[in-house]
């Protein structure tokens, strides 16, 4: 018997959730008739209400009419180095689909829809359109670096917000891989296991937050061991593969020495390092060894295998609507006033290095374990 049975408490829309196991929302659906909730969802609330006695009241209709049932997530979409094998990598989001697929899953199991917007960083209306985006939504999942901080905050006003790869602290949530862990660890590996005392570091976006942690991890940790680690403006990339194309391009067109060792920001940059250096009849690892970062699938196809950073990409996106889906659930009822709640969480997510032919070491011969959002 339920305790609140045995002491006579009236239940409340939160007692019926927990009774039936699923969202607040979801019983909201349930009792207005809306979004034809699935007929599952729908008996196991009904008989949760009947269970416990629960007569709803206008603090629960209020909760539902308040929700959307929408989260929005807006991302940058790469417009790469447009060059000729890789013309078409402005429409390629490897990455990002990867992610918007983990956010997409747990919404649905949730009773969430997806609201899903690419900007272009450029774009001088941009605060202004996201923040139109948000009055669509419940809240907001923002990839990597779409807004300033300043933006971030103005939109966290209206609507929770969770950013990936964001700073920690302010008024949002933030999910991220552990890039500095595994930069320091790949350094490790190539300096001291390989013995490479020339390295260098192809960067990605600027003002990326993952490009900055990644870049100054991995210099620092090659410079701390005594190796010699170049960047600046000729190491610029976008994480594009045509970005690495012309990287390796104008260096050998320039007659400049390249580095023993060739660290890029993600796998998409590495796989348009290992083209530039094949065709101008350079062999990976034997005259540079050539690592990336992501652990996308097509890295163990590649030849040689990727040497690279796994990050659980899904299980960001997924964690990412987790996080917002209690934000937005404790705004719309939660009892607490707003400004006693807990600080947003800062969640980061472990990665691993991945050591593969393309650095040096024997073949890849282990299946990749992917961890799937279900």
């Amino acid at each position: 018997m339920d305790a609140r049975a045995t002491t006579g408490a009236t239940p409340t829309i939160y007692d019926v959730a927990r009774r039936a196991g699923v969202s607040i929302a979801s019983v909201s659906r349930v009792l207005n008739g809306r979004d034809n909730p699935r007929p599952a969802t729908r008996d196991r609330v009904l008989q949760a209400i009947s269970e416990l006695g629960f007569v709803p009241d206008g603090a629960a209709r209020a909760l539902s009419s308040r929700l959307k049932h929408v989260v929005g997530v807006v991302f940058r979409r790469v417009y790469g180095t447009d060059d000729g094998m890789f013309e078409d990598e402005s429409e390629s989001l490897l990455f990002g689909d990867q992610i918007n697929r983990g956010i997409e899953i747990v919404a649905q199991r949730r009773g969430y829809d997806l609201l899903v917007s690419s900007v272009n960083i450029d774009e001088h209306t941009l605060p202004n359109r996201i923040m139109t985006i948000a009055g669509k939504c419940d809240g907001l999942i923002l990839h990597d670096q779409v807004l300033s901080p300043a933006g971030i905050a103005n939109i966290a006003r209206t609507v929770p917000v969770v950013t990936l790869a964001g700073a920690s602290g302010g008024p949002t949530a933030n999910v991220r891989g552990d890039s500095a862990s595994s930069m320091r660890e790949l350094a490790q590996h190539l300096v001291q296991d390989h013995g490479y005392r020339r390295l260098a570091y192809i960067a990605g976006h600027a003002d990326s937050p993952d490009n900055i942690v990644r870049g100054r991890s991995f210099m620092s940790e090659v410079r701390a061991l005594g190796g010699e680690c170049l960047t600046g403006p000729a190491w610029q990339g976008d994480y594009s593969a045509g970005s690495g194309v012309q990287i390796v391009r104008g260096l050998i067109a320039l007659g400049a020495t390249l580095p023993r060792a060739i660290a890029c920001a993600n796998d998409q940059t590495a796989l348009g390092v290992i083209y530039a250096l094949a065709e101008h009849g350079l062999d990976v690892p034997g005259d540079v060894a050539v690592t990336g970062f992501d652990d996308l699938p097509f890295a163990r196809h590649l030849r040689p295998q990727l040497t690279t950073v796994r990050q659980p990409i899904q299980e960001i996106g997924a964690r990412a609507f987790e996080v917002l889906h209690s934000m937005i659930t404790t705004d719309s009822g939660g009892s607490a006033p707003k400004d006693e709640r807990a600080a947003p969480p800062d969640i980061v997510l472990p990665t691993r290095l991945v050591r593969r032919e393309s650095c040096g070491c024997p073949p890849d011969s282990q299946p990749p374990v992917w961890r799937q959002v279900n």
